[in-house]
C-alpha cells in the first residue's frame, strides 16, 4: 500500500526544463502542475475531517442534553442508532478520512513533490550560462535551490492544507454555536476580527524579516562553503582566522534577523493569549447568563465551551503555521531570484546538431566584449582549415582565452560569428557543438568521483579497456594504480577529492588529458594543457599529445612556446587584434611581438616582466 501512494507521481519528469516565472504564485504553480490533483484529493479530505469534527461537538451537546433528561431505563433503546451511527463515523469514516488524507499527503506528495522541484530547478540550472556561476557561489547556489523546494512545497501545502480545514472548521463552529443561542456567537465574531487584525499586523513584518533572513542563510552557508572548497589556500596563506571573521560577519548578520523575528513571535503570542482568555471568559459568561434565562441548555454551553478551547489550541497551531508560511514564502522567493534567472546563452528554438565531417573553422569578424562598451575582441577573422594546427600567442589579456570561450559559445558573440564546416554556432545546440570539441585547459578540474569516473566523462559508454588504454597514453596509468582514498578503494576507484584537491597539478592535468583521448573528438583546443607538469612528465606525453592532435582541427594556446613552435601556424594577438601570422620560424626572425616573446623566454616561458609592461 504504501509503494502504491509512493509511485503515483514521477519525481523524475522527462519534459525538458522551463525558465521558471519571476512571480511567487505563477513559480509555485510552475513546479506543482504535475501534482495537483493529489492536492485537490487532500483539500477535500481535510475539509471533510473538520466538517465531520465540528459536528462532533454538536452531537456532543446532544450527548450531555440526553443525558440530563433522558430515562436510563429507556435510553438505549430511544438513542441507540443515532449512537449506532455516530459510532460508525467515530470509528470508520473519520479514521479513513485522516488515513487517505496522510498517505496521500505523506507518501505520495512530502517527499515526491521536493523532489519535482530540485530535479526541474537542477536541470535548468545545468544549463545556466558559464557567466551566472562566476557571479555566484557555487554552495549559495545549491542552497537556494533545496530552500526553493521545501518552500514552495510548504507554501502550496500549508495554504491548501491549513487553510481550507481552519475556514470549514470555524465556518462551522460559528454556525453550529449561532443554531445553539446567537448570542454565544457573537464573542466568537469579535475573537475572529480581532484575530485577523493581529494577524494582518504582525505577519507581513514577520514576512519582511523572513526574506531577509532566508538572503542571509544562503549568504552565510556560501561563505562557509567558500572557505571549505578553497582550503589548501586558506591554509597556504594562513588566514583560517579571516576566514573565522568572514564567516562570524555573516552569522551576525543571520542573527540579526532572527531577534527581531522573535521579538514579533513574542509580542503576536501575549496578543493570542489574551484574546483566547477574553473568548473563554465570555463565551463562558454569555452561555451561563442564556442558561439561567432558559434560552440556552447545558448542552449548548458544553458545546460552546468545548469548541473555544479547541479554538484556542487551534489558534497557536494558525499562528505558527502562518508564520511558517511566511518564512517559507520567504525561502521560495529567494529561491526563485536566483533559479528564475534567464539563461544569457541558450539554443535557438530550431537549433539543429552540429555535424563535422572536416574540421573547418572560420572566425568572421567576431566581437565581443564582455558586455563592456569595447576592448577585447573588435573585428577579428580567422581561418582555421581542416587538420591544421594553430598556435595562439599573444601577452595576458591579448584575447587568447577569450577565443576559446566564445568558439565553445560559454558566450554569446556581441557580433560576426564562428563557423565549423560551414555551420554558424549559434545555430546549433550547444551541448552538439561542445561533444565535438576536446578542451584541455590550465586549471583542471575534477569531479569528486572515482579516476575512472572522470576519464569516462570523455566518453561515458568506454569500456574499461578503453579507459586504461586512454590513461596509459596520457602517462597516468602507473600512479593511478598507487592511488588509494580514505574509504579504502584503490587504483580506478580511488575518488579524488573535491575539484581533485587529492592529486596533485600535474597527476589532475593528466587525468585531464586521459580524458580528451577518450573523447576522441574531431576539433581540439589546449589551453596550457601541460602548464601543471613538469619538464620529464611534460617530454613524456608530448610525443602521446602529437599522436591526439593527428587528424584533428588543433587550436592551442600556450605561454611557453616550446609547446607550440613545431605547430603549422601561429597567430599573435594583441588587444583582441591579429597583428602576426605565420610558423616559428619566420615569426622568431621578425622583429615583432612574437620575436619579442621569444627573445625574452628563459626556459621557454614568457617573461613575466614584459608582461606585466605590456599590461
Amino acid at each position: 500500500m504504501f509503494s502504491w501512494f509512493e509511485n503515483r507521481i514521477d519525481p523524475f519528469p522527462a519534459e525538458q526544463p522551463e525558465q521558471p516565472p519571476s512571480t511567487l504564485l505563477a513559480f509555485c504553480w510552475h513546479y506543482t502542475k504535475g501534482i495537483w490533483p493529489w492536492l485537490a484529493i487532500t483539500s477535500v479530505l481535510i475539509a471533510g475531517i473538520s466538517a465531520v469534527q465540528v459536528a462532533l461537538f454538536g452531537f456532543l451537546g446532544n450527548i450531555v442534553d440526553w443525558l440530563a433528561s433522558a430515562d436510563r431505563a429507556t435510553f438505549l433503546a430511544d438513542e441507540g442508532w443515532t449512537l449506532f451511527w455516530m459510532g460508525a463515523v467515530i470509528l470508520v469514516l473519520l479514521p479513513l478520512l485522516s488515513l487517505g488524507h496522510t498517505f496521500i499527503m505523506h507518501q505520495t506528495i512530502f517527499g515526491n513533490y521536493p523532489m519535482i522541484i530540485r530535479w526541474k530547478a537542477h536541470r535548468y540550472l545545468l544549463g545556466q550560462s558559464f557567466s551566472f556561476y562566476q557571479d555566484e557561489f557555487a554552495g549559495r547556489v545549491a542552497t537556494k535551490m533545496m530552500q526553493a523546494a521545501l518552500g514552495v512545497r510548504e507554501t502550496v501545502v500549508k495554504i491548501l492544507d491549513v487553510f481550507i480545514y481552519v475556514a470549514v472548521y470555524f465556518t462551522g463552529a460559528l454556525l453550529l454555536v449561532g443554531s445553539l443561542d446567537v448570542w454565544m456567537m457573537l464573542p466568537f465574531v469579535v475573537w475572529l476580527v480581532f484575530y485577523v487584525v493581529l494577524l494582518r499586523h504582525f505577519l507581513p513584518k514577520m514576512r519582511a524579516i523572513s526574506e531577509l533572513q532566508s538572503n542571509a542563510r544562503s549568504s552565510m552557508t556560501g561563505r562557509i562553503v567558500d572557505s571549505y572548497t578553497n582550503i589548501m589556500t586558506v591554509k597556504l596563506f594562513a588566514h583560517a582566522g579571516r576566514e573565522e571573521t568572514y564567516a562570524r560577519d555573516a552569522m551576525d548578520d543571520f542573527l540579526q534577523t532572527v531577534h527581531p523575528q522573535m521579538r514579533y513571535v513574542t509580542m503576536l503570542n501575549t496578543g493570542l493569549d489574551v484574546s483566547n482568555s477574553l473568548l473563554l471568559f465570555s463565551v463562558g459568561a454569555i452561555g451561563i447568563v442564556s442558561w439561567t434565562a432558559g434560552s440556552a441548555s447545558v448542552g449548548a454551553l458544553a458545546v460552546a465551551i468545548g469548541l473555544v478551547l479547541r479554538l484556542e489550541g487551534m489558534a497557536h497551531w494558525v499562528m505558527w503555521e502562518l508564520a511558517g508560511l511566511f518564512e517559507n514564502i520567504g525561502m521560495a522567493q529567494d529561491g526563485m531570484g536566483t533559479i528564475a534567472r534567464p539563461r544569457i546563452v541558450s539554443d535557438a528554438p530550431d537549433a539543429k546538431t552540429l555535424v563535422v565531417k572536416e574540421g573547418r573553422i572560420d572566425f568572421e569578424n567576431i566581437r565581443f566584449h564582455y558586455g563592456k562598451d569595447g576592448g577585447v575582441i573588435e573585428d577579428l577573422s580567422l581561418s582555421v582549415a581542416p587538420g591544421e594546427k594553430v598556435g595562439l600567442v599573444g601577452r595576458s589579456g591579448a584575447g587568447k582565452s577569450t577565443l576559446m570561450n566564445v568558439l565553445l559559445r560559454l558566450y554569446d558573440l556581441e557580433g560576426g560569428q564562428i563557423l565549423i564546416d560551414g555551420q554558424d554556432i549559434a545555430g546549433v545546440t550547444q551541448d552538439s557543438l561542445r561533444s565535438q570539441i576536446g578542451v584541455v585547459t590550465q586549471d583542471t578540474s575534477l569531479l569528486h568521483r572515482s579516476v575512472r569516473d572522470n576519464i569516462a566523462y570523455g566518453k561515458p559508454d568506454a569500456t574499461e579497456e578503453e579507459i586504461v588504454a586512454a590513461a596509459k597514453r596520457a602517462n597516468a596509468h602507473d600512479y593511478i594504480l598507487d592511488l588509494v582514498d580514505l574509504q579504502g578503494r584503490t587504483g580506478y576507484d580511488a575518488h579524488v577529492g573535491e575539484r581533485g584537491v587529492k592529486l596533485s597539478g600535474g597527476q589532475r592535468q593528466r587525468i585531464a588529458i586521459a580524458r580528451v583521448f577518450l573523447k576522441n573528438a574531431p576539433i581540439l583546443v589546449l589551453d596550457e594543457a601541460t602548464s601543471a607538469l613538469d619538464s620529464e612528465v611534460e617530454a613524456a606525453i608530448q610525443d602521446n599529445l602529437y599522436a591526439l592532435m593527428e587528424g584533428k582541427t588543433v587550436i592551442a594556446i600556450a605561454h611557453r612556446l616550446s609547446t607550440i613552435s613545431s605547430l603549422d601556424r601561429l597567430v599573435v594577438l594583441d588587444k583582441g587584434h591579429i597583428v602576426e601570422e605565420g610558423t616559428h620560424e619566420s615569426l622568431a626572425g621578425s622583429e615583432g611581438i612574437y620575436a619579442q616573446l621569444w627573445a625574452r623566454q628563459s626556459g621557454g616561458f614568457i617573461d613575466a616582466t614584459e608582461a606585466v609592461a605590456a599590461e
